[in-house]
């Protein structure tokens, strides 16, 4: 009843008018600059694409790619676990854990691992989500799509800007940028910020927030002009956060409560350098980056008050990206872009499960006494580690093509791009302890036999190398001018692709077999076959139209889609007594749909956006040698997502305050099926949210609220050692934002 109460306000709001749209915030010029660099006029590509400009970002206060879920069409990001947990899901394609199936580009640097994608970000300028495969341009992991996100530019606005926050859960952010022309060819910019929130959710173990954050972050941008045809730009930027997360709910007692420690950290440091050299026939770029990755997780695997097992998961990692871009500068009939990109990653891991009491007497004892009950045995210790550490080098190639052809109307594009990926995995597996042997004497007494010693070392090296070949064609027809409307009508085809690996997580439990195995009982596993998975592959066709008024207050797209996948990577949670997760290739899917947005100003001060996705991804092929779900839908990825909002804004005759706005918005996503046999999911549900700004062209107050009306939903749901478990979403949440811009501010 909620969700739709939710969706009448909001309809309610806008039934005065019928469609809308705040244009500018879309507008991109032709020339290419320094940061637009592959695709700037994103309105003439055929391409589903979603853009927010710097004015709906603060007005729907996005601070991380999980806002955009709410406004993109078949995107969906759920909020559960910690900021680790960055899971995406795009057309019925997605991934929990390992590869993103969408990239993510910020400022050009692509963030090469889905694990530092959420993040809090300020002064965001402009966000841009392409759906569909852009594997061509992007290659590696953008086989539904890609996010590209640009912050505010020193060389466009210079001032001061100061933001704080505050709402429920005792939840702040602070943060203050400084903009400023050092001459007329250099400019920068500082941002510092930091944020906190004493959480939602009670562990009931401990009667304490279990959700806590804190964080901070700063940047510092750098654009010089050497030259008028040269343009250069530096970002360097570092993020530090600590939180518990993880309020996993054990569904039979609907409470959350676990006595071992939950909690993640992080640190994150980049530094991206982006050059372009414009001549007269072409354009010339490069984009070079650096990352690096430090972060900690603790986790109570089994999220109970017994103590089973715990893990602790500690990594180090750097990248290093180069991509050259040579691009035709805009001509009337023919344009052409190559480009050659190499990246390395070193990882390195360690990942020891510790096992406790109770987890030693039902997951290891328990079933060696019952498969041998005359020769029981007993553990010598009550608590011992399974020790995991791993080196993770990987390196790929690529070099592409796009070329492009203008024949009156028509626009014809066709890409190819060449893809080697060469990841390498070092392991060595460790466990030293012992246990003590009985024997069943006839009076049913048990004598002691001997002490047996448990000394496992297995080390291996294990290697792969990827080679794809990804094609893209595409047809473009401009609206003639005669037409009551401009746009165009597009189809393309194209070839995706998401990268292979190795899953981690499984060492845990093939030590735990392989300690089982000595003992007479437990499951043989081939390392290679049980970690290893391959990539994943798909072709999506396409068929959509970009739509605008020639007065510019109205826009629109609609795109159909048709997806059929191979070898889809799937996270599944094993029967029984296991401890990992297996990351496996579940044979064929396919996925259809179609997505439509609008937006628009009909009235003066009034503005409307709405988006509408709808999906349709199911297993053609999967057999995991027990069940068939041939026919069921692909799990984690919702079916239908929505998005209405309705702004109206007016002046106000005040010098202390100019204007005022309130806006209504709704978001929806459902259902989600929770397994691969659709025995569970969450039903559709929709979420109420609304702002009520005062502005003045220093400053704005902005009083916000989401999931007004309380709804109770699930962002997500698994099994550890076949007890279930599941996230709440977050309830009602109320606060407040002010924002403070001194434009031109002269600094000494």
């Amino acid at each position: 009843m909620k969700r739709w109460l939710s969706i009448l306000i909001v309809c309610a709001a806008a039934a005065f008018a019928l469609h809308g749209a705040e244009t500018a915030d879309t507008l991109s010029l032709d020339e290419i600059t320094v940061s637009a660099i592959k695709q700037p006029a994103l309105f003439r590509e055929p391409v589903a694409a979603t853009v927010i400009g710097e004015k709906q970002v603060e007005n729907l206060n996005i601070l991380t790619v999980k806002g955009m879920s709410d406004v993109v069409p078949n995107f969906y990001v759920p909020d559960y676990g910690s900021r680790i947990t960055s899971s995406i899901y795009v057309r019925g394609i997605g991934a929990r854990i390992d590869q993103p199936a969408v990239a993510l580009n910020i400022d050009n640097v692509p963030v090469m691992n889905k694990d530092a994608y959420d993040f809090d970000l300020a002064d965001i300028d402009r966000m841009e989500m392409l759906r569909g495969p852009q594997s061509t341009l992007y290659g590696r992991n953008s086989m539904s799509g890609v996010i590209n996100i640009s912050t505010l530019s020193p060389a466009q606005w210079q001032g001061m800007r100061l933001l704080a926050e505050y709402g429920s859960g005792n939840t702040w952010r602070l943060n203050g940028s400084a903009y400023t022309k050092v001459s007329e060819r250099l400019a920068l910019s500082l941002s510092l910020g930091g944020g906190g929130s004493d959480g939602f959710f009670t562990n009931q173990y401990t009667g304490r927030k279990c959700d806590w954050e804190h964080s901070l972050s700063g940047r510092v941008k750098a654009e010089w002009k050497p030259r008028d045809n040269v343009s250069v730009m530096n970002v360097f930027s570092a993020s530090r956060l600590k939180q518990g997360g993880y309020p996993y709910e054990y569904i039979p007692t609907a409470t959350i409560a676990y006595n071992d420690t939950c909690s993640y950290y992080r640190v994150c440091v980049s530094d991206g350098l982006t050059m372009a050299v414009r001549m007269k026939p072409f354009t010339f770029s490069s984009i070079t980056s650096w990352q690096y990755i430090d972060d900690d997780m603790h986790l109570d695997q089994d999220f109970l008050t017994i103590d089973y097992f715990t893990l602790r998961q500690k990594r180090h990692e750097n990248v290093l990206t180069q991509d050259f871009i040579l691009k035709s500068n805009q001509q009337k009939v023919y344009n052409w872009l190559i480009g050659l990109f190499g990246f390395y990653r070193s990882m390195r891991m360690d990942a020891p499960v510790v096992f406790h009491d109770t987890g030693i007497s039902r997951l290891i004892e328990e079933h060696r006494n019952e498969a041998n009950p005359y020769y029981p045995i007993s553990w010598t210790e009550r608590s011992f580690p399974l020790q995991s550490g791993f080196r993770y080098p990987s390196y790929g190639l690529a070099a592409y093509h796009e070329s492009a052809v203008r024949l009156g109307s028509w626009e014809l594009t066709a890409g190819l791009r060449l893809d080697m990926e060469r990841p390498s995995l070092t392991f060595d597996s460790r466990c030293n302890t012992a246990y003590n042997l009985y024997e069943r004497e006839p009076d049913g007494s048990y004598a002691f036999l001997r002490r047996v010693n448990v000394d496992i070392a297995d080390r291996g090296h294990l290697h792969h190398t990827y080679l794809q070949l990804l094609p893209k064609l595409a047809a473009t027809w401009r609206l003639p001018d005669s037409a009551p409307i401009g746009g165009n009508l597009y189809a393309s085809v194209a070839k995706g692709y998401k990268a292979g690996g190795f899953n981690t997580q499984m060492f845990s439990d093939v030590l735990q077999q392989r300690l089982m195995s000595m003992m007479g009982v437990g499951t043989s596993y081939d390392v290679d076959e049980i970690v290893s998975y391959k990539p994943e592959k798909s072709w999506n066709f396409e068929l959509g139209t970009h739509l605008r008024s020639f007065d510019m207050r109205w826009e629109g797209e609609i795109s159909l889609f048709y997806i059929d996948c191979t070898d889809q990577q799937l996270t599944m949670f094993p029967d029984g007594t296991t401890t990992g997760r297996i990351m496996t290739n579940a044979g064929k899917t396919r996925s259809y749909g179609f997505e439509v947005s609008a937006s628009g100003r009909p009235l003066e001060g009034v503005q409307l956006r709405c988006g509408y996705g709808f999906t349709d991804a199911r297993f053609r092929e999967f057999d995991n040698g027990k069940d068939s779900y041939a026919g069921k839908f692909v799990p984690y990825a919702p079916r239908q997502t929505l998005f209405l909002s309705a702004r109206y804004e007016r002046p106000l005759p005040f010098s202390f305050c100019r204007s005022v706005a309130l806006e209504v918005d709704g978001s929806g996503a459902g259902r989600i099926y929770w397994d691969e046999a659709n025995s569970l999911s969450q039903n559709f549900y929709m979420l109420m949210g609304a702002s009520l700004t005062f502005s003045h062209p220093r400053y704005s107050l902005q009083f916000w609220g989401r999931n007004l009306t309380d709804t109770r939903y699930h962002t997500f749901y698994f099994m550890s050692i076949s007890n279930q478990f599941v996230q709440r979403g977050k309830p009602l949440t109320i606060g407040v934002t002010l924002r403070l811009n001194f434009e031109n501010f002269k600094f000494i």
